[in-house]
């Protein structure tokens, strides 16, 4: 089993933990939980975080996701399953979580889908939600965070 390299820096830094507590918490009731999951889901599977890859499909679930959506995350692009608004997200969470794969973070084209389906303030809930799970990535990541840890 894999272990941790150190104890985990939000529990190192209590502080932390409610920072991103609270900021995980910001874009919930500003759009659907399930967009949220796939958002997050999707961030992680490019991050390979293998803790948030276990847990937002089960976080998915219970907020009523399908089996056969959360099986085609990660190939979003050919599956039939998502509607215009999720396919806008995910392509939002593909740029801002890869910002240095290409010339410009996020392309002209993918900004204005995501506008299109998306007001302001879901538009910035969405951002923030991509920003965090990207953050938690990292830290998870860093630290080996041993899958099952966290429960859910």
């Amino acid at each position: 089993m894999m272990q941790a390299r150190m104890n985990h820096p939000v529990m190192v830094i209590p502080e932390a933990m409610t920072t991103m507590q609270t900021l995980s918490n910001l874009p919930h009731g500003s759009l659907p939980e399930k967009l949220l999951e796939l958002v997050h889901l999707r961030a992680s599977q490019i991050n390979g975080c293998s803790v948030c890859v276990d847990m937002h499909p089960k976080l998915a679930k219970r907020a009523g996701e399908t089996d056969e959506r959360l099986f085609c995350v990660a190939a979003w692009h050919d599956a039939p399953y998502f509607t215009d608004a999720e396919r806008a997200a995910l392509a939002l969470t593909e740029s801002l979580t890869r910002l240095s794969d290409r010339e410009e973070g996020v392309p002209d084209a993918i900004w204005h889908e995501a506008d299109k389906h998306f007001n302001e303030k879901e538009l910035a809930s969405l951002i923030l939600a991509i920003a965090v799970i990207n953050v938690w990535n990292r830290l998870n990541v860093a630290v080996r965070q041993p899958v099952g840890a966290w429960k859910v």
